[in-house]
């Protein structure tokens, strides 16, 4: 399995109003960073998506996906859903991105033009836009309206991530060279915040004015999108010590929980670092998420390859519950769900949800057949869409609260 780790207020204007001078024009970013070379990966466009063998392929007891999609056919690692259409978008190691529906599955709009996997996907938070990148850094944007027609694209270095503003036609990209971009699309104005280490994770602020990052070295930053200038950041003299992997950001953009790859996780404010969570050890931290919208007291959550998922209290630093389950495998992503609950898709193909008060499971819901690469959750719709190593990508209705 590919290790790659995949998405609200609007903004107000002031990203958009910033004056011409304060942009750093870099033009085509090839003419920044070394090309790509391309990886031949010719599949098959008619075989719908069987299992080719990647991965640990198990058997399913049932499926309780309303529908599957099927067109991929290698590994699924990417998805997101149309904010207000019955659409979604997927990309995966085939080199290919889909745009399908999500009632009848029917394929709206096919990208071939990638040379290797497809790991970013995502449409613009008014949904007119949809994104689609690769591994190799190739970055594609398409108009809906428009039959789907290509206004943007560029090319950067080794992708890391890939996001959409929250409330602005504006895309970020981050590079494993270290560098961040910030692209007004389909203009392509471009600001560069400059980095010298690898960006595996970064986050926007629920007001669409800064950036939080974390960089390979377990550096920590918080960017202004505004000016381009850090506000904040912690070194790995007082914080991570090993490559920051997931991130999450609290209701009022003051508080700040990082996990990294040696498993440690700690809760940062405007000032620096507050407190640890957890130490580093073997539980591998994947996933973490912080300020379940409207709960008592703030919490937040930790998810680790080994399958535990923990409730914590923020204000304490201290365990609040564990998630129960009588069959635990490794988290690959974690999402606050209605209803109190945590869900988390699964290295085993689950996905499973639980009560953040008590700990109790709520839901398993199969259907997958291999590791779950991503999911993306719908709130007004109360829906799921997963993408999976099996090929498939799929539609849950996320079961009533008993």
């Amino acid at each position: 399995m590919r290790e790659n780790t995949p998405p609200e207020s609007p903004m107000t204007n002031e990203l958009l109003d910033d004056e011409e001078d304060e942009l750093i024009y870099v033009g085509d970013a090839n003419e920044v960073l070394d090309a790509w070379e391309a990886e031949e990966n010719d599949n098959d466009d008619d075989v719908e998506g069987e299992e080719d063998g990647s991965g640990s392929a198990r058997t399913c007891d049932r499926d309780d996906a309303k529908l599957t999609f099927r067109k991929h056919t290698a590994p699924v690692f990417c998805g997101a859903l149309h904010p207000t259409e019955d659409l979604a978008v997927t990309g995966g190691e085939d080199d290919k991105a889909y745009v399908w529906n999500i009632r009848t599955g029917e394929v709206q709009f096919e990208v071939t033009n990638h040379t290797d996997s497809v790991v970013a996907v995502g449409f613009s938070y008014d949904g007119v836009f949809v994104a689609t990148a690769d591994i190799a850094g190739c970055i594609q944007v398409f108009k809906v309206s428009q039959n789907y027609r290509k206004v943007w694209e560029n090319n950067v270095g080794d992708l890391c991530w890939l996001r959409w503003h929250i409330g602005a036609h504006v895309l970020l990209a981050g590079c494993d060279s270290g560098e961040v971009y910030v692209w007004r699309v389909p203009a392509g104005d471009c600001k560069v915040l400059p980095g010298h280490c690898k960006t595996e994770t970064a986050e926007l602020t629920h007001d669409g004015k800064k950036l939080a990052v974390g960089y390979g070295n377990g550096q920590f930053k918080l960017w202004d999108l505004k000016t381009g200038m850090p506000v904040m950041e912690v070194d790995e003299t007082v914080g991570h010590k090993a490559n920051i992997t997931t991130l999450s950001i609290d209701q009022e953009n003051q508080l700040f929980i990082t996990g990294a790859e040696d498993g440690s996780s700690f809760v940062m404010g405007p000032n620096g670092v507050l407190g640890m969570l957890t130490a580093p050890s073997a539980e591998l931290l994947e996933a973490v998420l912080i300020d379940y919208p409207g709960f008592e007291i703030k919490v937040a959550a930790t998810g680790t390859l080994q399958g535990k998922v923990t409730i914590w209290d923020v204000a304490r630093q201290t365990k609040r519950v564990e998630c129960a389950d009588e069959d635990p495998t490794g988290i690959t992503k974690m999402l606050w769900l209605k209803d109190f609950t945590v869900c988390a898709g699964t290295l085993d193909g689950l996905i499973k949800g639980w009560d953040i008060r008590s700990g109790a499971k709520r839901f398993t819901l199969d259907g997958h057949t291999n590791d779950i690469q991503d999911i993306v959750y719908d709130r007004q719709r109360n829906i799921i869409l997963s993408t999976s190593e099996d090929c498939t990508a799929k539609i849950f209705e996320v079961p009533a609260s008993q």
